[in-house]
């Protein structure tokens, strides 16, 4: 018989300052690329899909976007703007995750994709969520258009970036901490809950973090599991190789509502593998956190990778019936598409 599951850490303070080791590069669960690895990618150039795959399959990416939902006070929607941004409306708040608005990041060509929720569309945000420091998910320029009082909650090691760009209430987590903030919301289901809180917990992945030529692993990368009074999960993967977490996250946070899991950027497999799920290993991943329902995201935005734009969603899609999992469970949204999962 297994363990039971470890109880939930007491919630963190919100924007409390903390001391951190210099290196995170022990957590690490696969060596980064060599110098060989990098020549042989060079050689190969196999970093970007095939000019006539581009001319093809462009035109057909999904794109379509639509009104943010009104949840209500009990009920959950997610709207994807693209990659691995998303607009989570979970007990009265709004939370981004990993907000790129950016047309064009570093290092690589213009998004594919035009962002799926203006900003001025917006409503009031109430927190933010970063996975890692990575461009595609650390956006200085978006985050330059939040009020600075925005709370932001990020890798252990990431504080210091963000509090140099002014913003006050920065919560640092380390791999299964968690914090809190004040659910909006009111009535009888609140007072029952015995805490009118939404809870942001931090989990592991299989990734890895660099920014500037100096920095590498120096701050930490991961997942978040949003928890509303209710009970209800959304857990945001972030960006991550398939690996043993997935099944230690599933066990300590049971009753995944949706999972929120990256299916791009994989080819060449040979050098992607250990930092980026391929749309199989994403159906496995949802499998082993336990989750009911699967939205794939990380694709159709920036060319990272070498695989066709349109691959990764005729991939999953396969996948999730060869798994034998219900269809309406696969929210394979169109960039600005939302869903709500009603109340139980």
């Amino acid at each position: 018989m297994q363990p039971p599951p470890p109880a939930l850490s007491p919630p963190r303070p919100v924007g409390a300052r903390r001391v951190w080791p210099r290196s995170f590069a022990h957590r690490l669960t696969s060596p980064l690329p060599g110098v060989r690895a990098l020549a042989r990618l060079a050689r190969e150039g196999a970093m970007r899909p095939v000019a006539s795959a581009l001319a093809e399959e462009i035109p057909q990416l999904p794109f379509a976007p639509g009104p943010l939902p009104e949840p209500g006070p009990d009920g959950l929607s997610v709207t994807w703007a693209g990659h691995a941004s998303w607009v989570v409306r979970i007990g009265g708040l709004t939370v981004l995750t990993d907000p790129v608005w950016s047309r064009k990041i570093l290092g690589t060509p213009a998004r594919i994709t035009p962002v799926g929720v203006a900003w001025q569309d917006l409503p009031t945000i109430d927190a933010v969520v970063i996975s890692h420091n990575h461009y595609d998910h650390l956006d200085a320029p978006t985050l330059r258009r939040l009020p600075r009082s925005t709370p932001l909650f990020v890798p252990a090691g990431l504080g210091a970036w963000c509090r140099k760009r002014g913003f006050t209430t920065v919560t640092e987590l380390d791999w299964w901490e968690g914090a809190e903030l004040p659910a909006r919301r009111d009535g009888p289901a609140a007072e029952g809950s015995g805490r009118a809180r939404v809870r942001f917990d931090f989990v592991p992945a299989h990734h890895w973090s660099k920014r500037t030529l100096t920095d590498t692993c120096r701050s930490l990368w991961g997942g978040w599991v949003l928890t509303d009074p209710r009970g209800q999960r959304v857990y945001f993967a972030g960006d991550t190789g398939y690996g043993h977490w997935f099944a230690e996250i599933g066990r300590r946070f049971a009753g995944v509502d949706l999972a929120l899991l990256p299916i791009g950027a994989y080819d060449p497999r040979w050098m992607l593998r250990p930092v980026h799920t391929d749309p199989e290993e994403a159906v496995h991943a949802c499998q082993d956190v336990g989750a009911r329902r699967m939205a794939p995201m990380h694709w159709s935005t920036f060319l990272l990778s070498g695989e066709p734009p349109l691959e990764p969603l005729t991939r999953v899609r396969n996948a999730w019936t060869e798994a034998g999992r219900p269809r309406e469970d696969l929210w394979d949204l169109p960039v600005g598409a939302s869903r709500v999962l009603e109340a139980a």
